[in-house]
């Protein structure tokens, strides 16, 4: 990139090497701007007779131009890009969406000298027009080696970031208490329901069950019979393991279990089963509290219908210190 001071009757097409102020302190044109003749003829009327400005060189490519390729290749799945000043390409979510994020593709991009990309935690929630990513430049011009190389990685290995649309989820719920299922329904139900509306879902399908194997096993069943996105088990009793009653009805009921504790504070005791591909989540305790626990971190990818892994859920503990 190469910098100089020009006459201001010269300088349409160029790009603007600093920021341009009136005498009161008004911003004119900003950095990285692209002056138009229109500019041009504005900065005369100000009193102005030289700017500073540069000029792209053989194999660079401008920082717009730069932004928007590799913006247009991290990111698959409901997603918009604009341009923005600066250098600068933001991704926009265009309709509710879980973000699911490639952490270890994004360290090595970022470690690049020409890119920085910033994106929304994996597994958050985005509702329709939240910026869930932007990619920054190095300043007015990136070198066309070095571009193509983060472009490559990227092509290689896949995107760095999905916004996997949540669409008309079926939420399963079954509330579970050694004496009485009802009292699980009325400790929990409305603190469900609020949960549930923040990431625009409500419960579909509702049962209660005394904390029995046999039961619970039932109830489950009939759930899972309705083909939920989701079956969420809302218990007034902390499970030891998967020996106890939540975790031997999800086997006797046909499913697998995935994981039994997570490195999430609070929500250690979550326990996850799948029967085929629906989840069965028991997180004891954390149903009847509206502060962010590990069911707000697990939810937005399972009614995106991702399947969660226990290693996913086993790196929840960087950053599983909620509370």
């Amino acid at each position: 990139m190469k910098a100089q001071t020009i006459d201001v009757k010269q300088a349409t097409g160029r790009i603007l090497c600093c920021t341009i102020f009136r005498a009161g302190g008004k911003k004119l044109l900003a950095k990285g701007h692209l002056i138009s003749e229109e500019d041009a003829r504005m900065l005369e009327t100000e009193g102005m007779n030289e700017v500073w400005v540069t000029e792209l060189e053989d194999g660079e490519v401008g920082e717009d131009d730069a932004v928007m390729q590799v913006a247009s290749e991290i990111g698959c799945g409901t997603l918009e890009i604009r341009l923005a000043a600066g250098g600068r390409a933001n991704l926009f979510a265009t309709e509710a969406s879980c973000v699911l994020v490639d952490d270890e593709l994004l360290k090595q991009i970022n470690c690049t000298v020409s890119m920085a990309i910033a994106t929304a935690p994996n597994f958050s929630y985005a509702r329709a027009g939240t910026r869930v990513a932007t990619v920054k430049s190095a300043p007015f011009a990136v070198a066309q080696p070095e571009l193509e190389a983060v472009i490559s990685i990227v092509k290689e290995r896949g995107p760095i970031l999905q916004a996997r649309p949540i669409r008309g989820p079926a939420v399963a719920v079954l509330y579970t208490d050694p004496a009485n299922g009802e009292r699980a329904r009325q400790l929990f139900e409305n603190i469900m329901r609020q949960r549930l509306e923040r990431l625009g879902a409500a419960a579909s399908f509702v049962l209660s069950a005394v904390e029995e194997e046999g039961s619970v096993a039932r109830s489950l069943q009939h759930l899972l019979r309705a083909r939920p996105t989701v079956v969420l088990i809302a218990s007034t009793t902390a499970p030891a393991g998967p020996e106890d009653v939540v975790g031997r009805a999800m086997i006797r009921a046909g499913c697998q279990v995935e994981r039994f504790l997570a490195p999430v504070e609070p929500g250690n005791l979550f326990m996850l089963s799948y029967k085929d591909d629906i989840p069965v989540m028991s997180a004891p305790g954390c149903f009847r509290s509206a502060k962010p626990n590990v069911v707000d971190l697990m939810l937005p990818p399972m009614l995106a219908r991702y399947r969660v892994s226990g290693w996913e859920v086993a790196c929840l503990g960087h950053g599983g210190l909620l509370a």
